[in-house]
């Protein structure tokens, strides 16, 4: 806490003058923000950066009598996944257990404490289930007075339809996701030798074994990467955390940075594969242009199944297996 006015949380540095933070920078100094924001985009970092710059500018002004870091205030609500699902549940409706929607939601009347407003935060707003959704929904429809309300999500359109009427939208793109983690460069390097064998491929019994084999084994390091990457942002996230989280809540948070570092790692591995493939599908050989373009499409598809939760060990293997038998066939 302090008495004094502090400089105001920056913005991720990517962000610092660009369109949507402009905007949403007049909007509070004009005190004409709206009370409700969808804010979304690529990664939850780099979201989480702008809501707590926002809300630092809307608990800690003059007007204040006291100062304190956003997730230490007690103007500021968050509510977050529960869990190893991650899901944001309603709760009970007698006695509601903390961190479930109908615990949250009549903080959200309470009179703030220290500044003229309170701001909520809502992240993976795409995790609640659908009774804790439409408790939200009527909340957006009669707004609490004084209470500034932003959502996160990487995934929009998981929201209802009649939520994401009822914001305002701003999208912030990341400047860049690429993962800068030991051993990744040189998995994609001998996943790019992996194709470029594959694409030479002559269909007999032992260059099918030498490819298997070579499959397990960037699936297997694939795994160590993941769970290296993992550790590492864990490390720097946890110290930013409020000291009264929930274990479930902590829980929760760790499995969407793995959920989300998986997803930036098969990114990059379809980058790979589209930068690989498209010189080679210019050079008119049909049969090899079938094999790319079926590949990708599995690709795709492990993709689509990362977030039904399928093991991201499962969704390699099945992948880099369809992809084998595609050019084996070709």
């Amino acid at each position: 806490m302090s008495a004094h006015v502090q400089p105001p949380a920056p913005w991720p540095a990517a962000l610092v003058g660009t369109p949507g933070v402009a905007v949403i920078e007049q909007a509070i100094h004009r005190q004409r923000l709206s009370h409700s924001l969808l804010l979304h985009g690529d990664d939850l970092g780099t979201l989480v950066g702008v809501a707590h710059a926002i809300a630092d500018r809307l608990l800690n002004t003059p007007a204040s009598s006291a100062h304190f870091a956003v997730k230490d205030h007690p103007d500021y609500l968050a509510l977050r996944p529960k869990g190893k699902m991650r899901l944001i549940p309603i709760g009970k409706a007698d006695n509601p257990e903390p961190g479930t929607m109908r615990e949250f939601l009549p903080k959200l009347y309470v009179t703030s404490a220290v500044s003229a407003q309170k701001v909520a935060i809502v992240y993976e707003a795409d995790r609640m289930n659908v009774e804790s959704a439409n408790a939200f929904l009527k909340t957006l429809e009669e707004p609490p007075p004084h209470t500034t309300l932003l959502l996160l999500t990487t995934r929009p359109y998981a929201l209802l339809p009649t939520i994401r009427s009822r914001v305002l939208h701003f999208r912030f793109p990341s400047s860049s996701l690429s993962v800068d983690t030991d051993g990744w460069p040189a998995w994609l390097d001998d996943y790019r030798a992996w194709l470029k064998r594959l694409s030479e491929i002559v269909p007999d019994k032992r260059a099918v074994a030498d490819h298997v084999f070579a499959i397990y084994g960037l699936v297997s390091r694939f795994g160590a990467v993941l769970d290296f990457a993992t550790a590492e942002v864990w490390k720097q996230q946890k110290e930013k955390l409020p000291a009264d989280i929930k274990d479930d809540e902590i829980e929760a948070i760790e499995t969407g940075i793995a959920n989300g570092i998986r997803l930036r790692l098969f990114s990059e591995i379809e980058t790979a594969t589209r930068n690989f493939a498209l010189p080679r599908l210019t050079a008119g050989n049909e049969p090899a242009r079938r094999a790319f373009t079926a590949s990708v499409d599995e690709l795709e598809h492990a993709v689509g199944l990362l977030r039904l939760n399928l093991n991201e060990s499962a969704a390699l293997e099945t992948y880099l297996l369809a992809a084998l038998r595609l050019w084996a066939r070709r």
